[in-house]
């Protein structure tokens, strides 16, 4: 092969598989102030936030009480020839739960009472309550609200995460020039369940699923020039790792919004305008609504 023939297809393959630069997520301006590469903070949204968020509201906000949401998979992450001793998902998954129940309907529809912290929550009505008593001459009734009770608890946990489901790929080589491209796909399952704390019943039980993707791929030459005396070798390529994080908020998020859907047809709470299960048979409703349960747990 020449070498002006060798050069064009090199720049053709790196100009199709260039690696990441300064400048992809940099503006010159913060290069120029800060010499490094620094990335705003964005507020993240998901599919499924979108979904609650559009929710119609509820006729009467039921208050609910978010007390734990663990890792139940005991995963570890893995690397090859290494022992990591880090968690394959996040730890703090309870603030995803709350934070979808608050997005739900643009917040017109769980009141969610603090139960993480309560222990902070009552010693600072304690300092509150010793402050006023100072002051109880006055003839202004500044006594506290009783905390409110939550008629739900809303718990759960990461149930499943399963690696390497499905992996593949594919390449082609031809005189010492090739491509390549790998792909993976682990899961994760989450168990989202509503007890009522008058009876302890187990009114409600969801599990989503959110694949996790994973996808690499490159360029490589390999190459005797120059009467085969001189060698080229040259790669490049790049990978894009869908976010565990952001797959457990996701998956959190539907099953939310699916707990939502499953008690307005089995009768716990109404959606204001009659927004209907996407897989509610008909006549479901109906059969539903007749147990007379549903003020009970509102």
């Amino acid at each position: 092969m020449k070498p002006i023939i060798l050069i064009s297809t090199l720049a053709f393959l790196t100009s199709c598989a260039g690696l990441p630069s300064m400048t992809d997520s940099c503006t010159t301006d913060i290069m120029e102030a800060f010499g490094e590469c620094i990335e705003e903070a964005v507020v993240v949204t998901l599919p499924a936030s979108q979904k609650l968020a559009n929710l119609p509201p509820a006729k009467i906000k039921p208050i609910v009480a978010v007390y734990k949401f663990q890792d139940l998979t005991g995963q570890r992450k893995s690397r090859e020839n290494l022992a990591d001793f880090s968690t394959a998902v996040s730890q703090g998954a309870e603030a995803f739960v709350i934070d979808a129940l608050k997005t739900a309907g643009k917040g017109t529809w769980f009141r969610v009472v603090e139960r993480g912290g309560l222990d902070n929550l009552i010693r600072e009505r304690q300092i509150i309550r010793s402050a006023r008593e100072e002051f109880e001459k006055t003839k202004e009734d500044k006594s506290l609200q009783p905390l409110l009770f939550a008629g739900i608890i809303v718990d759960g946990g990461i149930i499943g995460y399963d690696t390497n489901l499905e992996t593949g790929g594919r390449g082609a080589r031809y005189l010492g020039i090739g491509s390549s491209t790998q792909y993976k796909r682990d899961s994760i399952v989450v168990s989202l369940r509503a007890t009522s704390t008058l009876t302890g019943e187990i009114l409600l039980n969801v599990q989503t699923k959110k694949s996790i993707l994973s996808v690499g791929g490159g360029y490589d030459v390999f190459r005797f020039v120059d009467m085969d005396t001189k060698l080229v070798e040259i790669e490049d390529g790049n990978g894009f790792n869908e976010s565990v994080t952001y797959a457990t908020r996701a998956a959190i998020e539907e099953a939310v919004l699916e707990l939502i859907y499953q008690g307005h047809d089995r009768g716990y709470w109404v959606i204001e305008d009659g927004h209907r299960h996407p897989h509610q048979h008909d006549g479901e409703n109906e059969k539903h609504s007749i147990t007379g349960e549903n003020n009970e747990h509102e």
